[in-house]
């Protein structure tokens, strides 16, 4: 499994960069969407962690993006905004795990498998 991490703030994706290696992974981070979708799409079997708030391509369509994908990944969405208000905006984030920024590490560690 690759865990690819799209955030715009580089604090927030070094702090996952190094979390995600302590426990043996070795992720791959983009600083916006337009890095990431330049590159091959992501496996059935891979995780992508992504910011909601992202400049110019946002959060939300790269999820998009990546539910039309034929076998898409797995995708852990990120955001300061609370899960309830995400879903009341978009009801495709309801069955999606969100994490909330500040994220809990304990909380990430579980979603990765």
């Amino acid at each position: 499994m690759r865990i690819h991490i799209i955030e715009d703030d580089l604090a927030v994706s070094d702090a996952l960069a190094t979390v995600l290696s302590v426990l043996g992974h070795a992720p791959l981070c983009y600083p916006d969407a337009e890095s990431f979708l330049a590159e091959p799409a992501p496996d059935s079997e891979d995780l992508v962690i992504v910011d909601l708030g992202l400049p110019g391509i946002g959060g939300e369509e790269v999820v998009r993006r990546l539910e039309l994908s034929e076998e898409p990944p797995r995708v852990i969405v990120i955001s300061g905004h609370s899960k309830s208000k995400l879903e009341r905006k978009l009801p495709q984030f309801a069955s999606m795990t969100v994490l909330r920024k500040p994220l809990s590490f304990p909380a990430l560690a579980e979603h990765l498998n």
